[in-house]
């Protein structure tokens, strides 16, 4: 019966050249700008663009500038947490006017409210 030691495992016997590694796609700097540009125009936040981006194999880590830098400077800039933060208590709210009996429900749109209020005060938004 052979050691341990002698014993080999599935990932030794593979080859570094036999693993397929992802392979990005290289493209320009104004390339890549223009590119999450186009998204941003399309209503996508940041987080958004960046999984589309991934989808294409184009990794905003291989660049200088970050999605949000970009955006910012083309004034296309939203903040990610305020846009869900809105969705989701739109989505309670229409969920509790069905639903009158639902005290959960309203005892989290309060709680969301809450919780938008924060975040504009944060962002320096002022409250409606």
């Amino acid at each position: 019966m052979p050691k341990k030691s002698e014993e080999k495992t599935s990932k030794e016997e593979a080859s570094p050249e036999e693993t397929p590694k992802k392979q990005s796609k290289k493209i320009s700097e104004k390339d890549f700008e223009k590119k999450v540009i186009e998204f941003a125009k399309k209503g996508l936040t940041s987080e958004k663009i960046g999984e589309e981006l991934k989808k294409q194999k184009i990794h905003s880590k291989e660049f200088s500038k970050k999605i949000s830098k970009i955006l910012k400077e083309n004034n296309l800039y939203k903040s990610p947490e305020l846009e869900n933060t809105e969705a989701k208590l739109k989505k309670v709210s229409e969920h509790y006017e069905k639903n009158k009996q639902d005290k959960k429900a309203k005892r989290e749109k309060d709680r969301i409210f809450s919780q938008l209020r924060k975040v504009k005060k944060y962002l320096k938004i002022p409250l409606k």
